[in-house]
Formats: structure tokens, sequence, C-alpha cells
């Protein structure tokens, strides 16, 4: 897959939260915001999305909260201290979108089911998935983008998944894949 020409103003972004914004805590969860580091260049690289997408989403599965390791309101604490770095960068996030369901739970609202992708275009209906790009970290991040019908994007960091099912491109980083954008 080539990536494609962003047009301003007219593609949407979609963004995993943990191993592409910040450092994932393996077997773990970040629980409060002296846990939540960024990955170096994601402060940068959200800068230069923001300037190229009409819309930038995060949407991140948040299991801990299913298993009682934090609340809500501790999580909106986490987002509030990233969203305060974001802006201070000169970066924007238009809307977080999580779940806090068990992967167990059935139904539930994770990723890879579109429900994330819904709630973002009932706040925001212009959205057009056939104009948005995911971005993660894991298969089940591709495989979400790949059921809303976006284009998907690899971050394969410190990741331990190897992405072999799909023809996505894959970066290292969310600021190596935000230099690589055409835009017009």
């Amino acid at each position: 897959m080539i990536i494609p020409e962003v047009y301003k103003n007219e593609w949407s972004l979609f963004l995993d939260r943990d191993g592409v914004i910040n450092k994932r805590i393996i077997d773990g969860y970040v629980q409060k915001p002296s846990q939540f580091e960024f990955i170096k260049g994601s402060l940068e690289a959200i800068k230069q999305l923001s300037s190229l997408f009409k819309y930038i989403f995060i949407i991140t599965n948040q299991q801990g909260i299913g298993k009682g390791l934090m609340t809500e309101s501790e999580l909106e604490i986490i987002h509030n201290h990233m969203l305060n770095q974001i802006n201070q960068s000169d970066g924007r996030i238009d809307g977080i979108y999580f779940c806090p369901d068990l992967a167990s739970k059935s139904p539930n609202c994770r990723k890879p089911g579109l429900f994330m992708a819904e709630a973002a275009k009932k706040d925001f209906p212009e959205i057009d998935f056939k104009k948005s790009i995911m971005v993660g970290d894991s298969l089940i991040d591709m495989e979400f983008g790949r059921n809303a019908g976006m284009q998907c994007i690899y971050i394969q960091s410190n990741s331990i998944e190897k992405i072999i099912e799909f023809d996505s491109p894959i970066f290292t980083s969310l600021l190596q894949f935000s230099k690589s954008l055409k835009t017009k």
C-alpha cells in the first residue's frame, strides 16, 4: 500500500495511545500521570499532524478500568495531563474515545469492534472513514482500521507483535510516519 496524499481539512487521523503516543507498560497499565511517558518525537509528530488533518482522535482500549485498577475519573486525569502537554507543544487532539471493558466481556466496545469509531462519527458526522488513517502498534489496531474501511499504519517500536497479515506500511515511530506524509 502506498501512503495516500492527505488533503488538508478532508482527512481524519485515528491514533492508538499506548505504544504510539506514550511508552507502553508491558503487562501493565498507565494508572497515573507520572507513569505517562511520551515516546520520543511523538509531541513533535502530533504538532506536524495537527496541520495536516481535519480531525485527530485517540482510540484506546483501557481494560485496566474493567479490572478495577483505576477509575474513569483517574483515566480522565491522565488524559488531561497528556492533552495539556500536547496543547503546549502546539498540537491538538479533537476527541478521545476509550473502552473500559474487559476483553472477556461479551459484547464489548473494544477494538477491533467499531464502537469507538461509530462514537467519533456520531460526534463528528463529517468523518469519512475512507479518508481516514488508523495508526497503531498491534494487530487489533490494524483490524479496527480495516473493519472501518480506513488506511492503516503500523508502528513497530518495542512491540512484540509482528505484522505479516496486513500490507500496511510499517514505521518505527509516529514521528517517522508524520515526516513521510505527502500533502496537497
